[in-house]
């Protein structure tokens, strides 16, 4: 399974109003185990979903953190 998948299919454990960060999604040991360069390339195609509307969670755009990282919020 790849890690797109992984991160959609784990939406569905947050609740309402949760903020989040993509490797929120991922056990610490799975997120550390990914080069930088899949880390951002996760990123920018989760925030695609996300502003495609193609997942069945309802999750929105947030804000960034102090890194630089997207911030998300399940509706």
């Amino acid at each position: 399974m790849d890690c797109l998948e992984i991160a959609m299919k784990e939406t569905k454990y947050l609740q309402s109003d949760e903020e989040f960060l993509v490797k929120d999604l991922f056990k610490g040991y799975e997120w550390n185990r990914l080069a930088i360069g899949e880390r951002r390339l996760l990123g920018s195609l989760f925030l695609n979903e996300v502003k495609n509307g193609r997942l069945k969670e309802g999750i929105k755009v947030t804000k960034k953190s102090s890194a630089n990282q997207q911030i998300y919020t399940k509706i």
